[in-house]
Order: C-alpha cells, then sequence, then structure tokens
C-alpha cells in the first residue's frame, strides 16, 4: 500500500513542478534552454520546499537551518539529473527519433520527473527527519 505521507508528497511535488514547468517557458522567453531549466528549477524548488514543510513534512522536529540545507543538497542533486536528462533528450534522443514536436518542452518534463522517487527518500530521511518518535 502507498504511504500517505508519499501521495501528499507527489500532490505537494505537482504542484511545484507546475511552477517549474510553467516558468520554464516563461523564461525560455529571454533566455536559453538551460538556463531557463535552472532558474525555473529554482523557483520550483521554493514552491517544493513551503508546501512540503506546511503539508507533507509538517511534523519535523529539525531547525529551519537544517532543513533549508539538505533541501537544497538534495535538489542540487535532482537539478543535475533534471537537467542532463532534458539535455539528453532535447540534443541527442528526440532528433535520433526523428521528433520535432516541441521537443524542448517534452525533455525538460521528462527531466521534471525523473528525480520524484529519489528526492522524496531524500527529503524524508535528510531534510525532514525527525529525531524524536512521533506520540501516538
Amino acid at each position: 500500500m502507498i504511504d500517505r505521507r508519499f501521495m501528499l508528497f507527489i500532490a505537494a511535488s505537482g504542484l511545484a513542478a507546475m511552477a517549474n514547468f510553467g516558468s520554464r517557458i516563461a523564461f525560455s522567453q529571454v533566455m536559453g534552454y538551460a538556463w531557463a531549466i535552472v532558474l525555473a528549477y529554482l523557483v520550483g524548488m521554493a514552491t517544493a520546499f513551503l508546501l512540503n514543510r506546511a503539508f507533507v513534512f509538517k511534523d519535523a522536529d529539525r531547525s529551519l537551518s537544517h532543513q533549508v540545507f539538505w533541501f537544497v543538497a538534495v535538489n542540487m542533486l535532482a537539478l543535475v539529473q533534471t537537467l542532463l536528462i532534458s539535455l539528453l533528450f532535447t540534443h541527442y534522443v528526440f532528433p535520433w527519433l526523428g521528433m520535432t514536436f516541441h521537443p524542448e518542452t517534452i525533455a525538460h518534463a521528462l527531466g521534471i520527473a525523473a528525480p520524484a522517487v529519489v528526492s522524496y527518500f531524500g527529503h524524508k530521511h535528510l531534510t525532514f527527519k525527525q529525531t524524536k518518535e512521533p506520540r501516538p
């Protein structure tokens, strides 16, 4: 059975992904694709932190500075994964397949989705880890 917290994480991540995805499209109007991905990732990351802290891991008892540090650390790894997948599909996989229908948009969506499960466990066990056992 799927953990309730994981489902909340997926919902919060979905909203953050929409912020990331939408802002990348906007940023792409004024800058290159890779830079737009990085800046959009920061928008999504801020959204994700606020939603996860408020709704998913609200029982976390670590300090805010601890949470911010680990949230950024976990997400920097996810950013690298997102960027690499987005660029790999845009520049190599889709051209090889002959796909020309919005390759940057689809590649970015794949890049955003890729780190979901790994990020959940990173945030559960590092960012928002509880130091005390929850009360029944």
